[in-house]
């Protein structure tokens, strides 16, 4: 096993950081090797916002839930979906791009785009002895994060991602099993097998959190997921997504 495979099965969410910036050297890296992740047809379809300014900080943490993460952290990134600039392209090369660009095509690309390149820099970052946060609360109110990153139509905030220096290591969450993730040749449709495979991982996850919390938890995956599928979250996504001219068609 390579050192390259160790950061990735190394991975786990660091929601405690040391009061420590990270550098400008570390910041470029990061973002060069984001730049470098496959991109569909050369799209680039993604722009990456670093905040330093701690007021903006403060008001992305409380948008995002109030997790403290946001806010105290080595360096934080938010990762947008980007279709402005070819909107300019459009401008720049007299072509009329409208409908591609509304396109339901296009909007997956740009998303695919931004996840590739991110997942990009959490590699490097962790291969820097960092660790990450992954922050999908800045979609509680997209309005309000576009105000106060100064956002154009045709580019929505994704995610942000807190990166520093780990203060606190957490466990690793036990992942589904391979067999019930990895189809081979054709999807295995089999209704009792899924099943069977649910119930084992249900196990390995209430022991997870059994030995985690001293017993004071024993959720089962399906139980956790059945209670947050069951709540409406973000239910504007849709209006605002077709608002900032993006996935119309």
């Amino acid at each position: 096993m390579n050192d390259v495979i160790e950061t990735i099965l190394n991975h786990r969410s660091i929601r405690h950081f040391e009061n420590k910036a990270l550098t400008e050297e570390q910041i470029k890296t990061i973002v060069t090797c984001a730049q470098a992740a496959a991109t569909s047809s050369f799209i680039q379809a993604y722009s990456i916002i670093g905040v330093k300014d701690p007021v903006k900080k403060k008001k992305l943490a409380e948008l995002a839930g109030n997790q403290e993460y946001v806010e105290k952290n080595g360096h934080f990134f938010v990762f947008c979906a980007d279709l402005y600039r070819h909107s300019l392209i459009e401008e720049k090369e007299n072509k009329n791009l409208e409908a591609s660009l509304e396109s339901t095509e296009k909007f997956m690309v740009a998303l695919i785009d931004t996840a590739l390149a991110a997942q990009n820099a959490v590699i490097a970052a962790e291969s820097l002895g960092l660790g990450i946060c992954y922050i999908g609360g800045i979609r509680n109110n997209l309005e309000e994060v576009k105000n106060i990153l100064n956002i154009p139509d045709r580019v929505i905030p994704l995610f942000g991602l807190a990166i520093g220096y780990p203060a606190k290591i957490t466990d690793q969450k036990p992942r589904l099993p391979f067999e019930h993730v990895y189809h081979e040749d054709e999807y295995e449709p089999n209704r009792e097998i899924y099943l069977q495979q649910l119930d084992e991982y249900n196990e390995i996850i209430a022991n997870y959190y059994l030995q985690r919390t001293d017993g004071v938890r024993k959720d089962r995956w399906t139980e956790q997921m059945a209670a947050m599928l069951e709540k409406q979250n973000r239910m504007y996504m849709k209006d605002f997504i077709q608002k900032n001219k993006l996935d119309l068609r």
